[in-house]
């Protein structure tokens, strides 16, 4: 067994969770430094030993997450049937909160528009018309949806009106079923223990999307992307989005899907940590400008928000703020 704490672990405490989840904070570094736990996720698949997707099981089954100690002690105990979760599910945290963050870029886009998502999970981010938005100068929209509140920063305005949606799809490895009690059940173990707010906006936007489930597919991002794309109505804006989902595959992937992105002619839509764009997004990591340097922000680090390949704003990982960007880079679309 390796006495060195794990450094996933460590980078999530440090990265995300500190600032954000005490209680994620304090059990990831407990998880890093156990030697035991590290032993036993080196024998499931590296995607299946990601802190949010071991928590969100855990609290699944019950395990004591507020006490790192108990949960290390639990661990074992328990430890087959956490293995067994872990294999069958995936970290589909689906955070309808960060439609604050991709409207100010949907509203740029001529409409209608024909949304269609890459690791949708439920398909909550498929409905920035059906949600309300509060970007500190007043509330925007009158859709049936929660009250997303974004603390806006930037010269820029925020936008005035939503965008117009006429066709919305998914695709997932894995989509979830809102109508479904237990896939409700998995989205609510995925939101972090002290974000209540995040609860109660979840349940909120879910009951949105169970009203009028989207079309959601089983499939690829790259493989399966065309032909999904090709249903879309003739006369819309296709917009091609996704946020929190390029890390759960590798670069050659990323790099693929941007191709196909491009060939089959719709706009590209991302939120993302920036590490996961660089090569993808001009400027973010080659140090051009500073409109392409993330702020420094306490708390979890931001992610990059790009259109087209071109970067226009930070954004909370949750969608909790956004700081719009009034010099983005080159369009590294065409």
């Amino acid at each position: 067994m390796s006495e060195l704490p794990d450094p996933e672990y460590l980078a999530f405490a440090r990265g995300q969770a500190a600032g954000s989840s005490p209680t994620y904070e304090r059990l990831a570094y407990g998880v890093a430094s156990d030697p035991w736990a590290q032993q036993a996720l080196s024998s499931v698949p590296a995607a299946k030993r990601q802190p949010n997707l071991l928590f969100g099981v855990g609290r699944l089954l019950g395990a004591p997450v507020g006490d790192p100690e108990a949960f290390l002690r639990w661990l074992p105990e328990h430890w087959d049937r956490v293995r067994s979760e872990l294999l069958t599910r995936s970290t589909q945290t689906n955070e309808a909160g960060r439609c604050a963050t991709l409207v100010p870029a949907l509203a740029t886009l001529p409409r209608p528009l024909a949304l269609l998502e890459v690791g949708a999970s439920a398909g909550l981010c498929l409905y920035p018309d059906r949600y309300r938005y509060d970007w500190g100068r007043g509330v925007v929209g009158d859709g049936p949806g929660p009250v997303l509140s974004c603390a806006w920063s930037g010269e820029a305005a925020p936008p005035t009106t939503l965008p117009e949606v006429v066709w919305r799809a998914g695709l997932d490895l894995n989509p979830l079923d809102l109508t479904d009690r237990d896939d409700r059940r998995w989205l609510e173990c995925l939101v972090w223990p002290e974000h209540d707010e995040r609860r109660r906006r979840l349940r909120a936007a879910a009951d949105v999307v169970a009203a009028d489930p989207p079309l959601l597919v089983t499939g690829d991002l790259v493989t399966d992307l065309p032909a999904l794309a090709a249903r879309a109505p003739a006369g819309a804006t296709l917009v091609v989005l996704h946020s929190a989902v390029l890390a759960y595959v590798g670069a050659a992937t990323r790099r693929e899907f941007v191709e196909v992105v491009r060939s089959i002619g719709a706009h590209w839509l991302a939120n993302e940590h920036p590490s996961l764009l660089t090569g993808l997004v001009a400027g973010l990591g080659t140090g051009l400008g500073d409109a392409v340097v993330p702020p420094r922000v306490e708390g979890p680090e931001p992610f990059a928000t790009a259109l087209d390949g071109r970067p226009v704003g930070w954004s909370g990982p949750h969608g909790q703020s956004y700081r719009a960007l009034t010099r983005p880079g080159p369009d590294l679309t065409h």
